[in-house]
């Protein structure tokens, strides 16, 4: 697997969607998505667009730590901006406790992942 380039077509999908998300918002004059709009890009985009280049610049070798860090990054990612669009937008008539602990599992495994990135950071370089 190669880690910059999944991280880096990921973020390109989140910085799709966070765009249109904002554009609605502007469009619309409503700003009931500003929250999700806001994690989206600060999530989904920028902190998995930085750390692909953090891949493709220092390629650290492929271990059980650098894979745990990108699949608890995109896990994270995603299931930290669903649960807040679940939570928040309530699209789907969910049980509360569901909603709640989506949410809250998404941003655990992403808090997960940004831990596991400074393990990779200081790791013994190659």
């Amino acid at each position: 697997m190669n880690y910059s380039k999944t991280l880096l077509r990921l973020s390109a999908i989140f910085a799709a969607v966070g765009a249109f998300i904002g554009s609605h918002m502007a469009g619309s004059g409503g700003y009931e998505f500003q929250t999700l709009h806001a994690h989206i890009l600060l999530v989904g985009w920028l902190t998995l667009f930085a750390w692909a280049i953090f891949y493709k610049v220092y390629n650290p070798s492929p271990s059980l730590l650098t894979t745990s860090h990108v699949w608890t990054g995109i896990i994270g990612a995603f299931g930290l901006t669903i649960g807040m669009w679940l939570y928040y937008v309530r699209p789907f008539p969910l049980p509360d406790l569901f909603v709640t602990i989506f949410f809250i599992a998404g941003g655990t495994i992403l808090l997960i992942s940004f831990f596991l990135f400074v393990l990779v950071t200081f790791r013994k370089a190659d």
